[in-house]
């Protein structure tokens, strides 16, 4: 191992044992994670700026001598102090100060300061500047940018710079080593691109800093992006090396199931069906991610697979992020599989008592075959009999550790259980390289015939009247309507407070027609008595949170007005947009928003009235939010990147793939260290 990765962080100068435990909470145990623990961005103090040419919200270094110091006592006491340089005059305020401070700032003082300059009513100011006293005019200024880093409670900027630069001292001397192949296109060698980020001198180029595009940030960027790239490869080979049940095709069974049905499937359904029978009838666990648009018929490429695995003897899993889509899926699977008498289970989590005990004996016999739930299934009294196949519907709700730790539930079966992973949110290609490497990808890019795109329109609140009056006359011409209420605060209790609110309002402007409410605070069985009024057609306009983002069908229901959409992002405002346009008749989507928009609001509401293609959306989503709010990977573990930003680095991911492949090839040895440096213990999920 290299010797830099070895040497404590408590052997540098100024770290006792309460600075190295805040260390190592924060993750930085050796001289190697210090290294690696890169500035968030660079304050320029290499140069001194004359007074007057000083501008309004810049950062900068200036000289002066204190001509007047003195406590003012307006709406906040305040120590305000007045410097000259020759060229002008600027005012130092503090609102926090001591008595020393105080004496210190004394007339004919001299200070250099580094602060933002703001106009205030005495002209040009800053507000808590650092500063120091100076003895002597010749004092140098700083030789290199000055690093702003990640930081944590109780650590310092100060403890961090005077840290990192101990650490280059070590790395100075011994180097560091290099477990990445030639990078030919790369002109910065590992050592080199760390001493350049942490220390960049004068003339460094503080755009292409600021964007992640200097060339010493893509070498690390590029190391970085193999890192994941190898720890996904690594967690895939591990599963695959368990082996799982050989389930062959059972065409005979399949063909009957698609021909029972009253609609025929796409060829792109068609093609992801055969991709899937081909994984399960192999002795390596199926690790496969199915993409397919709102509407695009994933459900039934899930039933297909599930089939196969019944057909053989085995049982399947079937888990969705939230009971209305669980909901959805039973209903689903009874209407396809009672007539081939398939055993269905339902869990969640308000399945209790001698229900849930019964429920849990079925499954661990045996006796239940298909078992449909929500995250209810991860839990510990949850055995099977014989689980031969996982489907994970909306993977990006779940991490990656819950999706692995089910396929631990197999029961009495060799190796690990196949698993089929399902998105409505298409994945920019970007993400999928590099957050799901362990998968198979297939996408379904097809719709249903019959299905017609959604027409959006961006309406201001202001017209409010005239948007209940559309949907007014929308009901009374025999559609249906949703109207979604959304929040900033994630609260369901002040989520559902503005729905019912809403929904009074409606009922008192629109008394002819019937409305139905649904949110997240109601008891289940509401919520299932909304929906089926709701499709049975006795209400005409249903107000509801977000919680119909994903699952709900009603082919009657034509139009959708979404409040507040530039609360939400653009995958979620797709996903609800997809619960109109479901049958034949033209659809719309109102997108009732309040002005002024920010520029990233234009954008995101601009996306959503181009185009109605989930990939266009996906992409414009990751490139406005990056992609941990894109995956949701709050949760999950990946891409909480160090250097590497998506889709910046985008350009990367060719020389990641070949990279990869040649380190897994020609360099075993290195794997190991590489992912280490990298992920440090992010990588545990792997184990799972």
């Amino acid at each position: 191992m290299d010797e830099i990765a070895k040497i404590p962080v408590r052997e540098l100068r100024g770290v006792g044992p309460k600075l190295a435990g805040k260390l190592a909470d924060y993750g930085v145990r050796h001289l190697e994670d210090l290294l690696f623990h890169l500035p968030l961005r660079y304050q320029d103090r290499t140069r001194i700026t004359p007074i007057a040419a000083a501008q309004d919200g810049t950062d900068v270094v200036i000289e002066g001598e204190v001509r007047a110091a003195d406590v003012v006592f307006g709406r906040r006491r305040s120590l305000v102090a007045r410097i000259q340089d020759g060229s002008g005059t600027l005012t130092l305020r503090f609102f926090h100060f001591s008595a020393a401070q105080k004496n210190n700032l004394k007339s004919g003082a001299r200070l250099r300061c580094f602060g933002q300059v703001r106009r205030g009513s005495s002209g040009l100011e800053m507000y808590h500047p650092e500063y120091r006293m100076l003895d002597s005019d010749s004092a140098p200024v700083e030789e290199a940018l000055t690093p702003i880093y990640p930081t944590t409670s109780g650590i310092g900027q100060h403890q961090w710079r005077s840290l990192c630069a101990q650490a280059l001292t070590y790395l100075r001397k011994a180097g560091i080593e290099e477990l990445m192949p030639e990078c030919g296109s790369y002109p910065y060698a590992l050592t080199q691109a760390l001493i350049y980020l942490h220390n960049p001198p004068p003339d460094a180029a503080l755009d292409a800093l600021r964007e992640g595009l200097h060339p010493a940030q893509l070498r690390l960027a590029l190391e970085e992006l193999v890192a994941h790239n190898l720890s996904l490869f690594r967690l895939r080979e591990r599963q695959q090396r368990e082996g799982a049940p050989e389930l062959p095709a059972r065409d005979h069974e399949l063909n009957a199931f698609l021909s029972a049905l009253p609609f025929a499937p796409t060829q792109a359904q068609k093609r992801v069906l055969a991709d899937i029978a081909a994984d399960l009838a192999r002795p390596v666990p199926m690790l496969r991610l199915v993409q397919g648009d709102v509407g695009s018929g994933k459900t039934l490429v899930a039933a297909g697979a599930a089939l196969q695995a019944i057909a053989n003897g085995y049982q399947v899993a079937l888990m969705a992020p939230t009971e209305l889509l669980a909901e959805q899926h039973w209903q689903n699977f009874q209407q396809w599989f009672k007539p081939l008498n398939i055993t269905m289970e339902w869990l969640s989590g308000r399945t209790k008592g001698t229900k849930r005990k019964d429920a849990l004996c079925r499954i661990a016999a045996g006796e239940a075959i298909l078992v449909i739930g929500t995250h209810a299934l991860f839990q510990a009294d949850v055995e099977f009999s014989r689980l031969g196949l996982v489907i994970v519907d909306e993977q990006h709700r779940f991490g990656v550790h819950q999706r692995l730790s089910l396929t631990r539930k197999a029961g009495n079966i060799a190796g690990r259980p196949h698993q089929l992973v399902m998105t409505a949110t298409p994945i920019p290609r970007t993400l999928s390289m590099v957050a799901y490497a362990d998968l198979d990808c297939s996408v379904i890019d097809e719709l249903p015939p019959g299905r017609t795109p959604v027409a959006t329109a961006l309406v201001d609140a202001g017209r409010r009247d005239e948007v209940v009056a559309r949907v007014a006359a929308a009901c009374e011409a025999g559609r249906q309507a949703y109207w979604v209420c959304t929040l900033i605060e994630e609260s369901d209790a002040l989520q559902a407070q503005a729905a019912e609110a809403t929904a009074q309002e409606l009922r008192a402007a629109l008394p002819q027609l019937g409305i139905g409410l649904i949110h997240g605070r109601m008891k289940p069985a509401e919520k299932e008595q909304a929906m089926a009024a709701f499709k049975a057609g006795d209400t005409a306009l249903l107000v509801a949170t977000t919680v119909i983002e994903v699952g709900v069908d009603v082919p009657n229901a034509s139009l959708m007005i979404i409040e507040n959409p530039e609360r939400l992002g653009l995958a979620q405002l797709h996903q609800l947009r997809g619960r109109v346009g479901r049958g034949a008749q033209e659809s719309h989507c109102v997108l009732l928003y309040q002005p002024p928009l920010t520029i990233n609001g234009k954008q995101r509401l601009g996306a959503m009235r181009e185009s109605n293609d989930g990939f266009y959306i996906a992409e414009k989503d990751l490139e406005l939010r990056g992609p941990g709010e894109v995956l949701g990977t709050r949760q999950t573990g990946l891409l909480e990147f160090r250097v590497a930003q998506l889709p910046t680095h985008e350009h990367l991911l060719q020389d990641v793939q070949t990279l990869s492949d040649t380190i897994r090839r020609e360099h075993p040895n290195n794997v190991e260290g590489i992912i280490r440096r990298w992920t440090g213990t992010s990588e545990e999920f792997a184990k799972v």
